[in-house]
């Protein structure tokens, strides 16, 4: 029954989040309207997208706790530029932030690569560095709407086929990751190289080249969502974003994603992002106390890491128990 549950996990969540949203709009009607609902899937974009470049990092044993600072840096920075030069085009913006949030990923990689310092300490350290940079950059000052150019504040908000561009970015992220890992060679090998380190390396897969790609996939999209944030936001300072990395770790655990790595799907990611994004919308709604919204979501991490660690457990002893039959039937045959 266990693993009959785990197996169908990604289906069990989806439709946990479909009660949910019939519970609230049952008591609050204008909560399952559909501009709410398109409004609640927008609010949850962000995270969404920072979900997958996490979820990739973890598939190889690792985890960037330092996505939310990338953000922050990355969104002042085209912030800044934007207000200094109204002229740079919104799209050189964007790919100057991919591009910068790539670089930042590559640093926490190759920290984690070359130098074998886990990955825990290194982008915990480099959180602090990239929120340093954010104060050194404006002596903790604001970049307010008034700052910024009309165009550099519209792309998240225009409109297309009745979602918002946010909308769109987040479900062409899914896409493309979701292609990306399953039929290419580099995302199946992500997965190889945090599930099984003796068969990546039997099967010429650098697991630490592994990794250093995830990051830098990663920091990658937490440099896109820098941009996103900052014009959706209309401000930029030092505490953007701050603590939200957690959330981004909790979708991902929440959605299947195991932390010891090779196991998770795209689906599973999206689900987890969807179940905190209902969470956060929803009981505000009905007047629970945000305190008790930190403790609904923690007690729901808990259990999710739980889920996670007993079907690791459940896997390893099969992995076990089919070495030892295949052991029995050797001694058998000689």
């Amino acid at each position: 029954m266990f693993q009959s549950l785990l197996k169908h996990r990604e289906a069990l969540l989806g439709g946990v989040i479909v009660l949910m949203i019939l519970a609230i709009g049952s008591r609050v009607p204008s909560f399952i309207a559909p501009g709410n609902l398109v409004e609640m899937f927008n609010d949850t974009s962000i995270l969404i997208i920072l979900a997958l470049g996490q979820m990739m990092v973890l598939l190889t044993k690792g985890i960037d706790l330092s996505m939310a600072a990338n953000l922050a840096l990355t969104g002042m920075i085209v912030a800044l530029i934007n207000f200094h030069y109204p002229d740079v085009p919104v799209w050189a913006l964007l790919f100057l932030a991919t591009a910068l949030g790539l670089l930042m990923g590559a640093i926490n990689g190759l920290l984690v690569w070359k130098l074998g310092i886990p990955a825990i300490v290194v982008t915990l350290g480099t959180m602090s560095i990239y929120r340093g940079i954010i104060f050194l950059l404006t002596g903790g000052g604001w970049v307010n709407s008034n700052q910024m150019g009309v165009d550099f504040l519209a792309l998240p908000r225009a409109s297309l086929l009745g979602l918002p561009v946010l909308s769109w970015c987040a479900i062409a992220a899914l896409l493309l990751v979701g292609y990306f890992l399953r039929y290419s060679r580099t995302g199946r090998a992500l997965y190889t190289a945090g599930g099984n380190a003796t068969a990546a390396y039997y099967t010429g897969i650098n697991a630490g080249k592994m990794q250093f790609v995830s990051f830098c996939l990663s920091g990658a999209l937490a440099g896109f969502c820098g941009y996103l944030w900052i014009s959706r936001f209309a401000v930029a300072y030092v505490d953007v974003a701050n603590g939200f990395e957690l959330q981004v770790v909790a979708a991902c655990v929440i959605g299947g994603i195991s932390t010891m790595g090779g196991t998770g799907r795209v689906l599973g990611c999206l689900f987890g992002a969807l179940f905190l994004g209902v969470i956060n919308n929803a009981l505000p709604v009905i007047g629970v106390s945000p305190f008790w919204q930190m403790a609904i979501s923690g007690t729901v991490i808990v259990i999710a890491v739980l889920l996670n660690e007993r079907g690791n457990k459940r896997k390893g002893r099969l992995i076990l128990r089919d070495a030892a039959r295949q052991q029995q039937k050797q001694a058998v045959n000689s």
